[in-house]
């Protein structure tokens, strides 16, 4: 299994939980290089995946099957990033102009546009894309795209990074789910967010929508499935359990789990605006979120057709064991 070894995802790392009828050997990899390889290789039993890699595989062979438990998710509005001295603060205002991201079929890009587009007036094919490493040059598609005519995207060349090309004044912003590089500096390095206040945009797209964005699913190499289809079931009653030990005292007060002296009301601020279980698994629970992310890979010329949450699953995940 090739997974970050998240709070939510420690306990199978460790070894304190288990899924049952099965011994886990527990890779922890960046979630670029665990794609990468599980993409062109299927090196991996288990993986996190990319979700909007995954719909593009199911018209292609359908390597893979996934099962409802979402490793990564995030609110995007804080991933778009502008120079420091742009004079951009609307995501209207790039109409017309070039954006850089990594990949055009990434999950948080498509989240990105999808948002712009619906709630921001900023419609997909209104801005030219250029695609390539965010700080390292040389990075590609890792799956090939047949867009429509109306979206332009091109690749950076082979020498260049996004970042640089933004200071340069080259790209009018980025979509980027890690921060550029030059930005982690104590100034920002010349770059800053799109949004001047994002947590209260993100915040208030939540209270509209209720959508806390999905960016990876889990997912088992399908002859590995077919061979064990209990598998799929077990393997999310594991991910439910470690996600209940791995957040469990996250709030807690007397002696502080993590090195963040305010951490407790973040959590009673999220408990607030999301309820006890802020980060479910389970079809139900995301079927908003999964339908329109559906629909924005669609529409956006990547997903085939406008598939249906369930078509996404192991059909041993979306009903419950009723006694």
């Amino acid at each position: 299994m090739a997974c970050r070894a998240y709070d939510r995802m420690e306990p199978l790392r460790d070894g304190t939980v288990r899924p049952g009828g099965a011994e886990l050997n527990f890779l922890d990899l960046p979630v670029e290089e665990t794609f990468f390889r599980m993409l062109r290789f299927g090196e991996f039993d288990i993986a996190e995946l990319s979700l909007s890699s995954y719909v593009l595989t199911l018209d292609r062979g359908a390597p893979f099957v996934a099962v409802p438990v979402f490793p990564s998710r995030a609110f995007r509005h804080s991933a778009i990033y502008v120079r420091a001295d742009s004079p951009l603060t609307d995501p209207a205002e790039l109409a017309g102009g070039t954006v850089g991201v990594p990949e055009y079929q990434i999950t948080a890009a498509v989240w990105i546009r999808g948002i712009l587009a619906e709630h921001h007036g900023l419609g997909v094919a209104e801005v030219r894309y250029r695609t390539g490493g965010l700080d390292g040059p040389g990075r590609v598609e890792k799956l090939a795209l047949s867009l429509p005519p109306d979206i332009e995207v091109t690749p950076i060349g082979s020498g260049e990074t996004l970042s640089r090309l933004l200071l340069d004044g080259e790209l009018d912003a980025v979509y980027s789910a890690r921060n550029p590089g030059p930005f982690n500096a104590p100034d920002g390095g010349g770059i800053r967010r799109l949004f001047p206040d994002p947590e209260a945009v993100e915040r208030a797209y939540l209270a509209r929508t209720g959508i806390f964005p999905i960016m990876h699913t889990l997912v088992i190499r399908r002859e590995v499935y077919q061979r064990n289809r209990w598998l799929a079931r077990e393997l999310v009653k594991a991910c439910e359990r470690a996600k209940r030990a791995g957040l469990a005292g996250l709030g807690e007060t007397a002696s502080l789990r993590y090195a963040l002296p305010w951490l407790w009301a973040e959590v009673e601020r999220t408990r607030r605006a999301m309820g006890e279980d802020w980060w479910p698994y389970g079809l139900e629970p995301n079927r908003p979120t999964l339908e329109t992310f559906l629909r924005y890979s669609h529409e956006q010329g990547l997903a085939a057709r406008r598939y249906d949450p369930e078509e996404l699953f192991a059909p041993e995940t979306l009903e419950e064991v009723v006694v």
